[in-house]
């Protein structure tokens, strides 16, 4: 059942608690470390998404400039292209080009708290997410959806995949953001996993608890593995469609989103990523 949760933010920041950090990066170097993440190139096709992923210092790059106002920091830049016609490795072609970073091999996890400070583009047809997936086949190795939104300002969404609940999963919900505080201002975004129960939360309001009853209830527990962290911007595709229904001038994309990516005014910024773990 999704039953709606309202939040209501402060100006949150990291919290001194009885946590030990496992892994922090806060955007604040010249540019993307490396040895934390891997920028993924499109070799694979989802969703029926309309971008091809490229690493390209113009679509993910670190910021100091105005975008960074309010981070702690340099900032994470996502900034998604308008390309006509471009062709990826394996022949197909697509008319825009975004970022995709994961921390697989790099910095994996299993139990604790994954965070992300980030401010999202409205418009209808931008689809970021902040996620965490194990290394295998899926759904079986478990996904947990941190954060996703399809442009619209007021509310993200989380979400569980796995064996027996993947795609128009059941374990689902949405976190509404009030007026003036929407998804264009900066919001930490967290799950808190353990053995037995995973809480997802905005800026420390839970939107959502599963628990392992409720998720054996349709499946297997995919949740005692090891996961790594992505953060990518997905444009158009199922789920934007299922959402706006827009079919033209892309699937889910209309061209009032189209001329923002030409403007440069649909970007993610990410402030920093953090995964604690409890003394």
């Amino acid at each position: 059942m999704l039953c709606a949760v309202a939040v209501s933010a402060q100006n949150p920041k990291p919290k001194a608690t009885n946590q030990h950090v496992v892994f922090f990066d806060d955007f604040s170097g010249p540019k993307l470390d490396r040895s934390k993440w891997n920028v993924i190139v499109t070799g694979f096709h989802v969703n029926n998404e309309q971008q091809a992923y490229v690493d390209s210092s113009a679509t993910i790059y670190i910021s100091h400039k105005a975008e960074a106002a309010g981070a702690n920091n340099g900032v994470l830049v996502i900034e998604p292209k308008y390309s006509l016609g471009f062709v990826t490795k394996d022949g197909k072609k697509f008319d825009f080009l975004s970022g995709r970073l994961d921390t697989r091999k790099k910095v994996e996890f299993q139990y604790g708290t994954a965070a992300a400070r980030m401010k999202l583009p409205e418009g209808a047809g931008f689809w970021p997410a902040f996620w965490a997936m194990g290394d295998g086949r899926w759904p079986d190795i478990g996904e947990i959806d941190i954060m996703e939104n399809v442009g619209e300002p007021d509310w993200t969404g989380v979400a569980l995949h796995g064996p027996g609940y993947s795609g128009e999963t059941p374990l689902v919900n949405k976190g509404f953001l009030k007026r003036g505080n929407d998804i264009t201002k900066w919001h930490v975004y967290s799950v808190d996993w353990t053995k037995d129960s995973l809480i997802f939360k905005v800026d420390d309001v839970i939107v959502y608890r599963a628990t392992r009853p409720m998720v054996e209830h349709y499946g297997r527990w995919s949740y005692d593995n090891p996961k790594y962290l992505i953060v990518n911007l997905a444009l158009g595709g199922a789920y934007p469609f299922k959402t706006n229904g827009v079919k033209n001038p892309y699937n889910g994309i209309p061209e009032t989103t189209v001329q923002k990516i030409k403007e440069g005014k649909g970007k993610v910024l990410v402030d920093w990523v953090k995964i604690t773990k409890r003394l």
